[in-house]
């Protein structure tokens, strides 16, 4: 088996809810990061191999296989030498394919491991990987689902993530304020890595229009930087009557719209091009847990994936853990035992948010560019899943 790098990734900013992307068509916003990897890296489209992309919720205006799509609106079919009014010979070619895939939060992160995939095993050499969510305009949840009651009968019930989120801290025995510090600190981390400039390399301008004008979208729209125990405390909960329940819309991920997109190689056309890798993807590894909980796959994807690399928690230099609900990352704490201060260190969906399918590209974007920083030398990152799932790859210094 080859080795797979990461060459360059990127994402859009974050546009929050009804925000600075309402406007703005989820396939333009799809497109934005293959652009920006076109024009940071050199390379041609016409050697790009397949384009995988995560999408939760894909219908209405993201559906349509939309990884098709994105790289046609990226101008990735114009020139490619079957016009015959020019003379050219029919190539048959237009456009590099696209595959849409779906494993809910994970669908990003899967995204870019089924592309390190096809590298390893050398059925491609240059695949785009990534994924985008539109939550504005397809809201989560909103493509229903089909669950026949008498299939899922043998489970005592299905709940929504909320609940969930609600019995893992009832579970772990977290308080409202051991989430709110959490929540807090998530905040004041993405507040910190901007303005230090930690996101300069990952987060790529979104030139679009919005209320009829023209507009350059340059950041996340959702951090509350301001946040504090204090302020979270005032919070109303989400999902359970007051003084029931503890979590709310300060200690859950935010609703955003975004996307990202990763360059994967084989590293021997990384270096036949003078490319020189941001990381290496190394490994990656899915678990099902309850889908009733739900919420706490990273916990056993990330022991199965420390062990199958002969790695201990404290052998591995950064975690991205996904936000998706302070509890989650809580549990996920305890249970590692892994270091806080190597978790989220920028800060994570609390604070800048969280598009569905693009969140695990994204988080696979800021551990490469830790590691190219030389902040780390190995990563993690893990995301839980809905309707019990976990997912966690390694990526280690190329």
């Amino acid at each position: 088996m080859g080795d797979a790098v990461i060459v360059d990734a990127v994402r859009t900013p974050f546009g929050d809810r009804d925000g600075a992307f309402r406007d703005t068509h989820p396939q333009d916003l799809a497109a934005a990061p293959l652009s920006a990897l076109e024009s940071r890296v050199g390379f041609d489209p016409a050697t790009v191999e397949d384009v995988v992309y995560g999408c939760v919720t894909p219908k209405g205006d993201q559906g349509s296989n939309i990884a098709r799509i994105a790289p046609l609106v990226a101008g990735w079919g114009e020139d490619l030498g079957d016009d015959p009014e020019a003379g050219d010979s029919y190539s048959g070619r237009h456009g590099p394919p696209g595959v849409q895939l779906n494993r809910m939060c994970g669908s990003g992160q899967q995204a870019v491991s089924f592309a390190a995939g096809q590298v390893a095993a050398g059925f491609q050499d240059v695949v785009v990987a990534g994924g985008v969510e539109h939550m504005t305009r397809e809201p989560m949840g909103s493509d229903g689902g089909s669950m026949a009651d008498t299939y899922f009968e043998h489970f005592e019930e299905l709940i929504p993530q909320g609940e969930s989120a609600e019995r893992i801290a009832e579970r772990w025995g977290f308080s409202r304020t051991d989430l709110d510090e959490l929540a807090a600190e998530s905040q004041s981390r993405w507040k910190a890595a901007w303005d230090a400039g930690r996101y300069d390399d990952q987060v790529v301008p979104v030139d679009t229009d919005l209320d009829g004008e023209a507009v350059t979208v340059e950041e996340d729209g959702h951090p509350r930087p301001e946040s504090t125990v204090d302020s979270l405390s005032g919070v109303p909960l989400a999902f359970r009557e007051e003084g029931e329940g503890v979590v709310h819309a300060g200690n859950s991920s935010g609703i955003v719209d975004g996307a990202s997109a990763l360059l994967v190689t084989s590293e021997a056309t990384a270096e036949a091009n003078d490319w020189e890798p941001l990381a290496r993807i190394v490994d990656t590894q899915v678990v099902g847990v309850d889908p009733t909980t739900m919420l706490t796959g990273p916990i056993p994807a990330t022991e199965q994936l420390l062990a199958a690399n002969d790695l201990g928690v404290d052998d591995v230099d950064r975690y991205e853990v996904n936000e998706a609900f302070a509890s989650v990352l809580a549990a996920w704490l305890e249970e590692t035992g892994a270091d806080w201060d190597r978790v989220n260190v920028d800060g994570g969906a609390i604070a800048h948010g969280h598009p569905l399918g693009a969140t695990g590209a994204a988080l696979m974007t800021k551990l490469a560019h830790m590691i190219d920083r030389g902040d780390a030398d190995t990563a993690v990152s893990t995301m839980c899943i809905g309707f019990g799932q976990g997912v966690a790859t390694l990526l280690e210094a190329p």
